[in-house]
Order: structure tokens, then sequence, then C-alpha cells
């Protein structure tokens, strides 16, 4: 049932104690203690983002503050009275018109839910005079943001194409393709880039209620603003751990010769799940455009709006906070697996529905055990769950990553050079637009990459997550990703997804040229 403090009164003091400029245009402010993001979201610039709730970690909130970045979900609004606020949609027409060009010429932008703040971020980077041959300057810029999408080349792309970006054209296919990589619709259209993808929270209407879940008492706290519903649900904001946790699930006992053991892992999407509903109606969905890699399909914000707009007699908005998604979202199963030389073996898996099927079709001499281990709820959903470790140790056990194939249909292999580098050859049926095609491979060598090598998440013996905020997921930089070559190969069959397979291949090429230690994160 839902908290007895909710719903303060709804009326605003006509009384506004201070007045800020957005965008040319003076807003006023009812409450000094709010922040820069709050004040901006409730005047309607969607366009600023909440991606961390506010933990200041993932850049998705920036703006320009008298012209240089700051991330206002952590700026008092009471400490810019008087300055001049620019948020994406203020940028210069015949500026913007370029970075939304260079976005779309590089598939820059792939959900949009980060490139508002970092278009901002480079438009501050603009203003100090870097070059846009200067890759290496982007990339340091970009220290101050998060994107799980694009693999961060893309986004560098747009930064050198800047000057000379013209508008592009998509095909026809294009959403098409990109619904097959992202796994459900998802927008294409040049204005993602500033913010306007139809994200679930841009689009309640004014004045809707904010539920906030009070993690204490697993009850929603409903109230007239974000920032007090916030408030009443007693959210402290989570932290980094500094302790170190081992694999949940000891390696079982065999003539092995190849052995995988993994971790906790978070999808780590960006936009955290978030739906509205009016009384009577259906809720939004969460997954509007973007997939989350899985990590939303069993979300229950939806039904919760649902039924509070129903309770209320109100439109209202359910947002989960960062740590609602690092406590309550689904993870990747860990496993501990072993296999002998003819393929047989053994897969120790966290019990999750589903998984111990998915593994089976991809390695069908190998045992599996379900166990139940203390942790977060896993998810068979999640992007590459069980057949992509399965990949890996086949191609661990061959010495050569080959062409992997996945359940998707599209194939890919990859190698890492010495310098480090990574190229990736995929088969995916007609590419319908190799821009979109390119943007969402680099992207998925991103992620199998730091699967690999950098992506953990804290948790202890007993199941208590630590790691509660967006950096403390191990999530791949800028400055840390190498580059990136894509070879689409010619195909004219069916379209099919092709970036799980680059996933996999990706995370066999790191892990073989590792040499194959036994335990993810490898360092």
């Amino acid at each position: 049932m839902d908290s007895d403090r909710n719903l303060p009164a709804m009326a605003i003091d006509a009384h506004r104690s201070l007045e800020i400029t957005v965008d040319g245009e003076l807003v006023g402010v009812d409450d000094e203690t709010s922040t820069l993001l709050d004040v901006l979201r409730a005047a309607g610039k969607t366009s600023v983002k909440d991606g961390c709730s506010p933990q200041g970690q993932c850049g998705c909130c920036t703006v320009l503050v008298d012209g240089q970045p700051r991330v206002s979900c952590v700026t008092p609004v009471r400490r810019v009275r008087g300055r001049e606020i620019t948020t994406v949609d203020g940028i210069a027409t015949g500026d913007v018109a370029r970075w939304i060009n260079a976005f779309a010429e590089t598939g820059g932008s792939q959900c949009g839910f980060c490139t508002p703040g970092i278009i901002c971020r480079f438009e501050g980077l603009r203003s100090r005079g870097a070059s846009h041959d200067d890759r290496d300057a982007a990339a340091d810029a970009l220290l101050a943001h998060m994107c799980r999408c694009t693999g961060w080349q893309p986004v560098v792309d747009a930064w050198v194409a800047f000057p000379t970006a013209t508008r592009v054209l998509r095909s026809a296919g294009a959403s098409h393709r990109a619904e097959l990589e992202g796994g459900s619709a998802q927008s294409t259209a040049s204005d993602v880039a500033i913010g306007r993808g139809g994200f679930s929270d841009d689009t309640a209407p004014a004045g809707a209620l904010v539920a906030a879940l009070d993690t204490s008492t697993e009850e929603w706290v409903v109230a007239g603003t974000r920032a007090e519903a916030l408030r009443l649900a007693g959210k402290v904001q989570g932290r980094r751990t500094t302790a170190e946790f081992s694999p949940p699930i000891e390696m079982p006992e065999g003539d092995w010769v190849q052995t995988l053991r993994t971790t906790w892992t978070e999808p780590g999407y960006l936009e955290t799940d978030a739906a509205w509903c009016l009384p009577g109606g259906q809720p939004v969905s969460p997954l509007e455009n973007g997939g989350a890699f899985g990590g939303k399909v069993d979300s229950d914000v939806g039904a919760v709006a649902r039924r509070l707009a129903d309770d209320h007699g109100h439109a209202v908005r359910v947002l989960y906070s960062r740590e609602d998604v690092v406590r309550r979202g689904p993870k990747r199963p860990p496993l501990a697996a072993g296999v002998r030389a003819d393929g047989t073996g053994l897969v120790r898996v966290a019990r999750t529905a589903g998984i111990a099927d998915v593994i089976a079709a991809a390695a069908s001499g190998l045992d599996v055990e379900e166990v139940d281990v203390p942790g977060p709820r896993t998810s068979a959903a999640i992007r590459g769950a069980g057949w992509l470790e399965m990949a890996v140790l086949s191609a661990g056990l061959r010495g050569e990553v080959g062409w992997i194939t996945s359940p998707g249909g599209g194939s890919a292999t990859a190698a890492v050079a010495a310098d480090g580098s990574i190229a990736v050859n995929v088969r995916c049926g007609a590419p319908l637009d190799e821009t979109i095609l390119r943007s969402y491979c680099i992207g998925a060598a991103h992620m199998g990459l730091g699967l690999v090598t950098s992506e953990s998440l804290g948790v202890d013996a007993d199941g208590v997550i630590h790691d509660l905020t967006v950096r403390s997921f191990g999530i791949l930089r800028a400055v840390e990703t190498p580059t990136i070559n894509i070879t689409i190969e010619p195909d004219d069959g069916q379209p099919v997804n092709g970036s799980d397979a680059v996933m996999a291949a990706v995370a066999a090429a790191a892990w073989l040229a590792r040499g194959c230690p036994q335990d993810w994160p490898t360092g």
C-alpha cells in the first residue's frame, strides 16, 4: 500500500523567490533548494535528462551556465541566480543544426538520451577553441559523460564531422535496422540527438503527480514534484564500494581444459525505468525509444503507474532512481563453467528462468546445473546472457574466434591487434542503413570488451549490492576504448540482428588476446 505521507498541497506559491534566464527567457523558481535539473525539467526542458538521479556522474543533464558546461543535477538553483542558462534547445540555430547533422552522419546518437548533454559539453569545448581534428580533446571532454549505446567512437566522430556536416536523409529501412539491433521500436529521426526521441517521462502531462519508492518500506510515495517525492521517500545517494568481491559461484572440480567464471554485472542503461498513466488509461511503456539491453522487459513501473493513477484520480509519473534500478533491476546471471577437450563439461549458473535452455541450445555438450546464489534477481533476457559465455568458451577451446552466430541470426568474427584496436566483420542480411548498423556494432563491441575486461557489480556474500552509482559498473570510458573497425560483409539475405554476434565475437577475441584467464572481469 502507499504511504500516508503522500500528496502535499498542489497549489504553487505565487511568490517566486528567484528568477533565472533559460534559453533567453525568464523562469520563475518557487523553491531555492531545488536543483537546476528539477527547475529545467519542470519548465518543460525535457532535453535535459536525468540518468543518475542525481549523482553528477552520467552527464546527461549537462547545460551551459554562462557558456560553460555544468552538470545540473547537483547544481542548486540558487547558485545560478542571475546567470544565463543554455540547454541544447537554446544553442544557436545554425550550430544546433550542424550538431544534429554531425551525429546523424556518424551514427553518434542511438537512443539519444545522453547526446543533448554531450552536445552542450562539445559547445563548451568549441568555446575554448579546441580543434575538431583533436579526437583526444573530445575523448577527454567525455570523461564527464556516460554513453551505453554507441561505444563512444561515433560520438567522437561527430565532434570531428561538425565543421562540414550536412543534412542526412535516412533510408526507408533505417528504423527497421534500429529496431532489429535495439530489440524494440526506436526513432532514427535526426532530432533524436537533441533529446526528442520520445522517452517515457518526457511525454508526461504537465502537473502529473510523481511517485518515488521508499526502499525501507517498499511503498510508493506520491507528491507534487520529483524533488518532494524523493525527499518523502527518504532517498539517500548510494556510494561505490572500495571492497573487492570474488565471482559468486565456485568452479566445479573436473579435468577441464578451459574454465570461465563470471560475476554480477549491471545492464547499465542510462534512462532509469519510467512510466506514466492517466486514471483509467494504459500506462506509457518504459521501453519508449530504447530496449535497455533486456533490462526493462519485466519492469513494474507501468503497472504501478496505472494503479496509482486510479487510486489518486490524477495522472501519475513513476520513476526509478538510479539506486532503484541497481537494487531491483535484473542482472546477467553469473556462472562458472568447465569444459573438457572433447567439448563436454559442466556449467553452474545462478538460478534464472529460461537460462538452462539458452545454455543447452548454445552448448549441447555441457550439463547445466542451476544454483541458488544470494544476490539481485537475474534474467535470461539480458543481452547475450548465457549463450555469449558459451560462444566465448567454445572459441577458447578452439583457440580462435571463428564466425560466431547469435540466436538472432547474425554472424560476426573479431580480432584484437597488438595496439589494442579491434577489427570486426559482420554478416546480418541486407544492412538497410550502414551508418546505423555500424553504430550499433561499435556499441556492441564496446559492450563485449567491457564485459570481459572491466564490468562488475559489488555484491557481498549475503547478496547485498554495494555499488549503487553509474560509475561503479566498470563501463569503459571514451579514453579507454580502442579503435573499433567494422566491416559489413555483403549480404542480400533477410535482415537480422547483427550486433549481438559482434558483442560475442569481440568478447571472445578480447578473452583470447588476454590468454583466456578464468575470471571475468580480467582487468
